[in-house]
């Protein structure tokens, strides 16, 4: 029996213990910014997204959709790069996503502007349509720009 029993190193539990204590911090850090994220998103969007996602429109649901993995991007990327300490990486993440999520949004509404999507007809519509796509398209591609830039 004695040669069953895994050997650990003696700091392995206080090690796990302050990982886990760093997963709860991040996942609470990154739960906020998303959900700054999805409220920027709705405040800057034509007409209540939230509101029609919970209408069921379907492109609404797919550009909100979007906008969130979009939104992920950010914030992944913003708490991988946070190096330093427990503080540092703290802030990191949070000024790094908040940034993020700030150019996100203006990105996305500039190229709006400049395709001529009627963005607000786009979502009300109860069928799914090739704008929805596009926007839809530009959030992930502009989350992943933004997300890249942080690095």
């Amino acid at each position: 029996m004695e040669g069953l029993t895994p050997v650990l190193a003696p700091d392995f539990w206080p090690t796990m213990g302050v990982n886990i204590g760093l997963i709860a911090v991040y996942a609470v850090i990154g739960a906020v910014l998303m959900y700054v994220g999805y409220f920027a998103i709705d405040l800057t969007t034509p007409g209540d997204l939230r509101g029609l996602v919970r209408e069921g429109r379907p492109n609404a649901v797919v550009v909100s959709a979007a906008g969130m993995v979009s939104m992920a991007f950010i914030v992944v990327t913003a708490i991988y790069v946070s190096g330093g300490g427990f503080l540092a990486g703290i802030l990191n993440t949070s000024i790094y996503g908040l940034v993020g999520i700030i150019a996100q949004v203006l990105a996305v509404r500039g190229l709006e502007a400049v395709a001529r999507l009627d963005v607000d007809g786009c979502l009300h519509d109860d069928r799914f349509t090739a704008d929805a796509g596009v926007i839809a398209a530009m959030h992930v591609a502009l989350g992943l720009v933004v997300a890249v830039a942080i690095i």
